[in-house]
Order: structure tokens, then C-alpha cells, then sequence
């Protein structure tokens, strides 16, 4: 007979879950908002994509990527696409806001949460933020806790298609609660550090964090 009171037995993820939700940790950002809070100040709506790059647009197939977890994780990691692709998928319906101003609603994502690939490669207690690195060789960071918003992801499809290459394909980050320059594209290499190190546009006077909600644009702010 079962014993349907009984709980399954732990593992080593369910028990870093539950150390991270006792801890408090990576509790930040919102999948929704109040509808009179939903654009952020300064923001106006588009319908379309607009395309930002550094200038170039790397083509990666399939064959060709790579994915690097390295730094203060207890598990390394290096997913080839395949590999990848058997991790659990989600689908997601976020807004994502530009800091040249312009933001766009209900865009439909399919890749694996961010949280999902934390219980993969297990933070140590230490890591404080991470250092993400794309293929053109874009870096930009993140503290630790806005990489792990529940509804952070790395994605490779959008309106139910294939993530283009102008826009980040085959997978790139999607943070929908800071600013889009944080959600690298071509992503290749996530480094979770003990410190917040500046990125690329962090170097040339764009704000550490980056919350649309508080127009953290620029250094200053």
C-alpha cells in the first residue's frame, strides 16, 4: 500500500529550491504588472521589432553552438544544441522595453527558464552576479537575482518561430524586467561571479542595473 502522506524523497535539487526560497533568494522581477503600471516612464509602444546590434550579425547553426557555464557554480557545464534542447521548455508571454525608448507587449517565448538552468549547474553561495558573452563578442551583466526572475529565459523561439538570427538566434536571454541591452543575444558563455563587473555598454556610461521602471538608462541615473 502507498503511503499517500508521505512526501517523495529529497533530492539535490528540490532541496536547493527549498534552500533558495527559505534564503529568499532570487525573488525579484514580475511577470505582470497592474495595467496602469505596465509601460514604464519615458516608454512609447511599437508593433513591430526593432533590430540593435553592435553592427554585425553572427550566423550560428546549429552544429556550430556552444553554450559555456563556468565560474562559481558547483557544476560546469557546456550544452551543445541538442543537449540543450532536452532540457525542460517552457512557454512564456512577456513585454520587453528598449532603452532607446521603445517597448512591445505579449511577445510569446519558448526556451528554458533561467531558473531551470540554475538548478542545473548549482550557484555556489558566493556567486553574487553573472557575466554573459555573445558571439560578436557582446558582454553585459547581471546580479545574480535578475538573472533568476521567474520569468528570465533563454530563448530560441518567438510568436511560436525560430528565433532569427537579427534578433538573436539560434537562443539569446530574455529578462523582460530590465532594459533589452541586458538580454545578450547569440548568448555563448554565462560566468557567474563573486562581484558586478561591468559590460560593454556598463563600460561606455550605461547604468549597472538598467529597471525600465526607474529609467535607470545611463550611469548617472
Amino acid at each position: 500500500m502507498v503511503d499517500e502522506t508521505s512526501e517523495p524523497e529529497a533530492t539535490k535539487l528540490t532541496t536547493t529550491k527549498r534552500k533558495w526560497a527559505a534564503e529568499g533568494k532570487f525573488l525579484t522581477g514580475k511577470i505582470t504588472r497592474p495595467e496602469t503600471d505596465r509601460l514604464p516612464p519615458g516608454q512609447h509602444l511599437v508593433q513591430n521589432w526593432p533590430v540593435l546590434d553592435l553592427g554585425q550579425q553572427p550566423v550560428i547553426s546549429a552544429l556550430q553552438w556552444r553554450l559555456d557555464i563556468r565560474g562559481e557554480v558547483e557544476n560546469p557545464l557546456t550544452f551543445n544544441w541538442e543537449k540543450f534542447q532536452a532540457l525542460p521548455q517552457s512557454k512564456l508571454t512577456t513585454d520587453i522595453h528598449c532603452v532607446t525608448t521603445w517597448s512591445r507587449y505579449d511577445n510569446e517565448w519558448t526556451g528554458v527558464t533561467t531558473r531551470e538552468l540554475l538548478d542545473q549547474v548549482h550557484p555556489k553561495a558566493d556567486a553574487d552576479a553573472v557575466m554573459l558573452t555573445s558571439y560578436d563578442g557582446y558582454t553585459t551583466n547581471l546580479l545574480l537575482s535578475d538573472f533568476a526572475a521567474e520569468d528570465a529565459m533563454l530563448v530560441t523561439h518567438w510568436q511560436g518561430e525560430p528565433l532569427t538570427a537579427e534578433h538573436g538566434g539560434p537562443m539569446r536571454l530574455v529578462v523582460p524586467h530590465l532594459y533589452f541591452w541586458k538580454s545578450a543575444k547569440w548568448l555563448t558563455r554565462i560566468e557567474f561571479t563573486r562581484q558586478d563587473r561591468p559590460g560593454f555598454w556598463e563600460k561606455n556610461g550605461y547604468h549597472m542595473r538598467g529597471d525600465p521602471w526607474a529609467e535607470e538608462r545611463y550611469s548617472e541615473d
